[in-house]
């Protein structure tokens, strides 16, 4: 049995197709069944609750063997910062799974090894060290800036021909794609073979800056789209004008200069984390489509 975390989230929706496309016995945990697709409702079981809460995770544990962890996002009013959010919502389900001989795959940041504060991307290394410590099998897919952050600029990009963040506009932002980070998170899912705790770093072939990606962009939408940068200091502000809190604003704002600073060469990769889709092959499978997958060739 394998029980899979943040189901209607961007990867876990994803990593749940495959399982289910495989015939596996899969187990959900959500808030909100109602938001899940009648497929799972028919050919998986659920149940109901936070995967942070100790009964509720303890429940979906029992007669499991893996795990797919993912930390959903804070609340946007969340007074803590994320590194004591990120440990108290994975306390628990380490903590089980350790118990119960789960093994775990899981969703961190790319960045081991980085002295600097990240924000967000800090509590992610944290909460692996959280995991590890409990002894439980491990994997954790190690990413940086996810693709699918654009979609939420799709507005801009094709009403203003804009689009814009806090990452230098000249110093290149590894990223990857969601569907590559499902299918490696299945296939891991998938293999009973392996033990022990490893990384799994997994980056894009590409090595872009912001200003190369808008070239690409730019080409794939058919209309100019550049891209403008925001100092972090309006950056952070203006996350809390939008109804942030001030501790998930400056995570945020920590997280980029982070990324700004090198975060992602932090850590040493090998030709084996180097993912199938490019920024221009995305564009064109899902940009061009705000968002839905194009689809492909039989």
């Amino acid at each position: 049995m394998i029980v899979i975390t943040a189901p209607t989230g961007d990867i876990g929706r994803q990593v749940l197709d495959h399982l289910l496309d495989r015939g596996e016995a899969v187990r959900v945990i959500a808030r909100d069944s109602s938001r899940l697709p009648a497929r799972v409702l028919s050919d998986a079981e659920v149940v109901q609750g936070s995967h942070g809460d100790a009964d509720t995770i303890a429940k979906a544990l029992r007669g499991a063997d893996r795990l797919f962890w993912l930390v959903p996002p804070a609340g946007s009013q969340d007074a803590d910062r994320a590194r004591r959010y990120y440990l108290e919502f994975t306390r628990p389900a380490s903590q089980e799974a350790a118990s119960r001989g789960v093994r775990m795959v899981g969703i961190t940041s790319l960045g081991l090894g980085y002295e600097g504060e990240a924000g967000l991307l800090s509590a992610a290394l944290a909460m692996d060290e959280l995991i590890e410590a409990t002894g439980v099998p491990y994997r954790a897919l190690a990413l940086p800036f996810f693709m699918e952050n654009l979609l939420r600029q799709a507005r801009p990009m094709a009403e203003r021909g804009t689009f814009s963040l806090a990452n230098t506009a000249d110093r290149p932002l590894l990223t990857v794609a969601t569907r590559d980070v499902a299918a490696a998170a299945a296939a891991l899912l998938l293999d009973t073979s392996w033990n022990g705790q490893a990384r799994v770093p997994l980056v894009s072939p590409d090595r872009l800056t912001p200003d190369a990606m808008a070239e690409i962009i730019s080409e794939t939408l058919g209309h100019a789209v550049r891209y403008q940068q925001v100092p972090l200091a309006d950056f952070r502000d203006r996350m809390v004008r939008r109804g942030a809190s001030p501790a998930l604003a400056q995570d945020m704002a920590d997280m980029a200069a982070a990324q700004n600073d090198g975060i992602y060469d932090a850590e040493p990769r090998d030709p084996a984390s180097v993912t199938a889709t490019g920024f221009r092959q995305w564009c064109h499978d899902v940009l061009k489509g705000g968002g839905r997958m194009a689809r492909q060739p039989e």
